[in-house]
C-alpha cells in the first residue's frame, strides 16, 4: 500500500484514538460511553469540537484546559498517537484486509488495557473478555483452526500457573489477557509473554534497588509490558520464533 493510501488511515485512525481516551477514563468508572459530552476534568466545562482536535488541540493549547487552565495529562495525545501509528502499521503489513481489521482492534484493545492498569492497576472484565472471545471468533473464522483456542488456553494456563506460585506477581487480569494474546497471536504469544515479562523485570529492579525490600509492597503494571511484547509478537513473532529455533 502506498503512501498516500496509508495517510488517508491516520486521521480516522487518530479520531478511533480520541475515542479510545473516553473509554480509557470512563470504563473503570462505569460510566457511559455516549453521554455526557466530554468536559475538563477540573471545571467540568464541555470541551468544544475545535479543543478535541486529536493531537493538534493539546499542542494548540499547550497541554492546558482553554477555561480553567488545568493541565491535560499528556496520556491523550500520547494514547491518539500510538493508535493511530499502530493502526497505520497494520493496514501498511496486511492492507484492507480482514486481518488487518482485527490486529488493529487488537492493538486498540492493548492501548486501552495498557493506560487502564497503569493508571489503576486493574484490567477490566467489560473489555478483555469480549476481547478475547472476539478475536477468537474472528481468529477461527479467518484461519479455521483449533490451534487459536489451544493457544489461548496454554498461555492463560501458564500465568495461572505462575499466579498459584506467586500471587503477588501477578493477578487474574493477567491471566484473562493472556487468553486473549493467545487467541490473537497463536504461538507467537511465547514471544509476547516472554518480552513482556522480561520488560518488566527493568522497573522492578530499579525498584529494588531505590527501595530495598520494601520494593515487594510496590506494584508494577504489568500489562504495559505484556502490551509492548505483544506488539512485538504480533509484526515480528513469526521471525523471531524462526529465528530462536534456527539456534538448536
Amino acid at each position: 500500500m502506498n503512501a498516500a493510501a496509508l495517510a488517508m488511515v491516520f486521521a480516522p485512525a487518530l479520531a478511533l484514538g480520541s475515542f479510545l481516551n473516553v473509554v480509557v477514563a470512563r470504563v473503570p468508572e462505569r460510566r457511559s460511553l455516549v453521554r455526557p459530552p466530554s468536559s475538563c476534568g477540573s471545571c467540568g466545562t464541555e470541551i468544544l469540537w475545535r479543543d478535541n482536535v486529536p493531537v493538534l488541540s493539546y499542542a494548540l493549547l499547550r497541554g492546558h484546559c482553554r477555561h480553567c487552565d488545568a493541565r491535560i495529562s499528556p496520556t491523550y495525545p500520547l494514547v491518539e498517537a500510538i493508535t493511530a501509528l499502530l493502526i497505520v502499521a497494520c493496514v501498511a503489513v496486511w492492507g484492507l484486509t480482514a486481518e488487518a481489521a482485527l490486529a488493529a482492534a487488537f492493538c486498540c484493545v492493548l492501548v486501552v488495557l495498557s493506560v487502564i492498569d497503569a493508571n489503576h492497576r486493574i484490567v477490566p472484565n467489560r473489555i478483555v473478555l469480549p476481547a478475547a472471545a472476539a478475536a477468537l471468533v474472528a481468529h477461527t473464522a479467518i484461519d479455521p483452526t483449533l490451534a487459536w483456542l489451544a493457544w489461548a488456553l496454554i498461555a492463560s494456563g501458564a500465568l495461572f500457573l505462575i499466579v498459584l506460585a506467586y500471587p503477588k506477581g501477578l493477578g487474574m487480569g493477567d491471566v484473562k489477557l493472556a487468553l486473549l494474546l493467545g487467541a490473537m497471536l497463536g504461538a507467537s504469544v511465547t514471544v509476547a509473554l516472554m518480552i513482556g515479562l522480561f520488560a518488566a523485570l527493568v522497573p522492578a529492579a530499579v525498584l529494588v534497588s531505590r527501595h530495598g525490600s520494601s520494593a515487594r509492597k510496590m506494584g508494577v503494571p504489568l500489562v504495559p509490558f505484556l502490551a509492548f511484547g505483544s506488539v512485538v509478537a504480533l509484526f515480528f513473532g513469526d521471525a523471531v520464533l524462526d529465528a530462536y529455533l534456527g539456534l538448536f
